[in-house]
C-alpha cells in the first residue's frame, strides 16, 4: 500500500486522445482548480502530473506505516482559500476553527513559567493574558489596533484577488477612512517593523506579530525589499480576517474534493507523466511527456503550467530569472505523539497551549539575532519555531483506537533556516537543527518531549524533518521556497499587467496556474482560478 493519499486507481496511465482544448502541466491544487473550472465550462482538459499522486504540496501521507494516521505533510492550515471558489465548484470540503489562536511561553520577572494566550473564542482570556505579561493593557490595545489596521486593508485587498489586476494608484483612490490610509502606509509603503515598534512595546508581543512576516521567507522587520510586508499581508488578509483554520480530514480531503469535481466534468488526469517540453511557437502548442516507456506528444489550444519557476524555464526553454528574496527559509518537522506533554506555563492547559500556533523562541530581538547569524550561514541557537497540533481541532485523520489512546500529530515550522544554511554538510546540519529544535521543545515542556513521541516497531522516533533542500527535491519548491518564489504585491507592478489576471506569460497560449503567478503562494487556489478565468475570457 502506498503511504501517499492519492486516487491513482481512478487515473488513466495515458491520454484518451491526441488533442485537448487545454493541457495543464502539474496536478497541484491550483492545477486541479483550474481544471475544474475549465471542465465545467465544457473544455476538454488533460492534467499531466509527474508524481504518483496529485495535490502537489497539499497532500496527506501515512508517514509512519505502523500507525493509521494521515498527516498533512507540507501544507497544514488554510486561510487564503476564498469561499467563492469552494462555492463555485460546490466542493465537499470544510475547515474548522481553532479555539486558540496562539500560545507563547515566557518566564516572568520572578522566574516563574507563564504563557501569553490569544484565544479565538474568549477575548477576556486574551486581554487578561496580555495584562499578566505586560502589567497593563497598553499592548493589548496596541494589538487590537494592529488587528483593526489589518482588517481595514483586508477589506480593500481581499475582494480584488479574484479580479483582474489594478494599479497601485487605483487601490489608493479606493482608500476612504483614516484607518485605511494608516494601514496602507504601515503595510505597503513602510517596513513592517515601523508599525510593530510604534504600536507594541513588549518584545514578546512584537515577536508574535512579526512571525507572520517571516514564515517561509528570509527577512527581518526593516528589510528594504519589503518582502516581510508582502509575507505579512498573505498571512493576515485571508477571508478578510486572516484567521487560519484546520482542513477537516486533512489536506487529502481538499484534494479529494477537487479530483471528484474534475472527474465529474470530464477532466482527464494522468499521473507518472513528467513533461519535458512545451512547444508554444505555433498557434497550436504541443506538450511532450514521458509515459514511463516512451515520449508522447499531445496537441492543444492552450497550456497552463502549475510548476515552479525552474520547471517552467526548463520545459519552455527560457532563462530562469531569480532574485535574492526567492530564497526559502523554513524547516518542516512532522511528528506523531503518544500524548501531548504538559507545559511549564502556570495556568495554561495542554489543550489551550497546543490547539493554536505554539510559539517558541520567537521574541522580536531574538529573531533578528537568529536572522543575522543565518545570513552568515551560521546555525542560530536557539532556532525560532512554532508548532501546530491539528488533531485537537480535527482528529478524523487518525484511526479511532489512536484517538482513544490519546495520540496526536504535531507539526513544526522553524524560521530563519535559509537554503544557504544547508548548502554544505547537509545531513550534518540537518541533524544539528533537529536536535536544537528538540531542545527548544524540551525547554518549554514540563516533561521530556522525546518521551511523548511515538516510536515505530524498530524503536525509531516517529518524526520526519525536511530542510529547504528536501522541499526542493521532493516537492519541486525552488530553493525550498514554500511560495515558489518571491511573493508579489496584490496590485500590478508593471503597466503591462493592468487588466490582466497576473497569469500571462511571454507565450500567447501559455499561462501560469500556480504559486509563481502574480498573487500566488500558499493554499489559495487563487492563481488556478485566475488562470481559468483568463483563458475563458480570451476565448469569448
Amino acid at each position: 500500500m502506498s503511504n501517499l493519499e492519492n486516487h491513482s486507481s481512478k487515473f488513466s496511465r495515458s491520454p484518451s486522445r491526441s488533442h485537448y482544448d487545454v493541457v495543464i502541466v502539474g496536478g497541484g491544487h491550483n492545477g486541479l482548480i483550474a481544471a475544474a473550472y475549465l471542465g465545467r465550462a465544457g473544455k476538454s482538459v488533460l492534467v499531466l502530473e509527474r508524481n504518483e499522486s496529485v495535490g502537489g504540496a497539499s497532500i496527506s501521507a501515512q508517514l509512519f506505516p505502523d500507525y493509521d494516521v494521515w498527516v498533512s505533510r507540507y501544507a497544514y492550515l488554510i486561510s487564503l482559500l476564498p469561499s467563492q471558489i469552494v462555492d463555485e465548484l460546490q466542493l465537499d470540503f470544510a475547515t474548522r476553527r481553532r479555539t486558540t489562536a496562539s500560545f507563547t511561553p515566557y518566564t516572568d520577572k520572578s522566574g516563574k513559567s507563564r504563557g501569553l494566550v490569544v484565544s479565538n473564542v474568549d477575548p477576556e482570556r486574551s486581554r487578561d493574558s496580555f495584562r499578566e505579561l505586560t502589567g497593563d493593557l497598553n499592548d493589548w490595545e496596541g494589538y487590537q489596533r494592529l488587528l483593526e489596521l489589518e482588517q481595514s486593508l483586508a477589506g480593500v485587498v481581499w475582494p480584488s484577488l479574484l479580479q483582474p489586476l489594478r494599479t497601485k494608484d487605483d487601490f489608493i483612490r479606493q482608500l476612504e477612512t483614516p484607518l485605511q490610509w494608516e494601514a496602507w502606509d504601515s503595510f505597503v509603503e513602510r517596513p513592517l517593523g515601523e508599525v510593530i515598534e510604534r504600536t507594541i512595546a513588549h518584545d514578546l508581543v512584537r515577536g508574535l506579530v512579526m512571525t507572520d512576516g517571516k514564515i517561509g521567507v528570509f527577512t527581518h522587520p526593516h528589510d528594504p525589499s519589503l518582502i516581510q510586508n508582502r509575507c505579512f499581508l498573505y498571512h493576515v488578509i485571508g477571508g478578510g480576517t486572516g484567521e487560519w483554520r484546520v482542513p477537516v480530514g486533512g489536506m487529502k480531503s481538499f484534494v479529494k474534493a477537487l479530483v471528484q469535481d474534475c472527474q465529474k466534468h470530464g477532466v482527464e488526469i494522468v499521473t507518472h507523466a513528467p513533461v519535458s517540453h512545451v512547444n508554444a511557437n505555433d498557434a497550436q502548442p504541443t506538450v511532450v511527456f514521458h509515459d514511463g516507456t516512451r515520449d508522447q506528444t499531445i496537441g492543444c489550444s492552450d497550456v497552463l503550467v502549475n510548476a515552479s519557476p525552474s520547471a517552467f524555464a526548463k520545459i519552455m526553454g527560457t532563462e530562469l530569472k531569480t532574485q535574492p528574496t526567492d530564497e526559502g527559509s523554513v524547516i518542516k518537522m512532522n511528528m506523531l505523539l503518544r500524548r501531548l506533554p504538559r507545559v511549564k506555563a502556570t495556568g495554561v492547559s495542554i489543550v489551550e497551549a497546543f490547539c493554536g500556533s505554539f510559539h517558541i523562541d520567537e521574541g522580536y530581538e531574538q529573531m533578528q539575532v537568529a536572522q543575522a547569524l543565518a545570513a552568515q550561514s551560521k546555525m542560530p541557537d536557539p532556532i525560532p519555531c512554532e508548532i501546530y497540533c491539528h488533531t485537537l481541532t480535527d482528529d478524523s485523520i487518525m484511526a479511532p483506537e489512536l484517538r482513544e489512546s490519546g495520540f496526536h500529530t504535531l507539526t513544526l515550522f522553524a524560521l530563519d533556516m535559509p537554503y544557504r544554511l544547508f548548502a554544505t554538510n547537509h545531513e550534518e546540519q540537518k541533524e544539528i537543527a533537529k536536535q536544537k529544535l528538540l531542545d527548544g521543545l524540551n525547554r518549554v515542556c514540563e516533561e521530556s518531549f522525546e518521551d511523548c513521541l511515538a516510536r515505530d516497531r524498530d524503536g525509531k522516533l516517529c518524526l520526519e524533518i525536511k530542510t529547504p533542500q528536501d522541499l526542493e527535491q521532493e516537492v519541486g519548491l525552488d530553493l525550498g521556497n514554500i511560495f515558489h518564489n518571491s511573493l508579489s504585491w496584490f496590485f500590478a507592478e508593471e503597466d503591462s499587467q493592468v487588466g490582466t489576471w497576473g497569469v500571462e506569460t511571454e507565450f500567447p497560449h501559455v499561462l501560469l496556474a500556480g504559486s509563481s503567478a502574480q498573487r500566488g503562494g500558499a493554499v489559495s487556489g487563487i492563481p488556478g482560478r485566475n488562470a481559468a478565468m483568463s483563458l475563458l475570457q480570451s476565448n469569448k
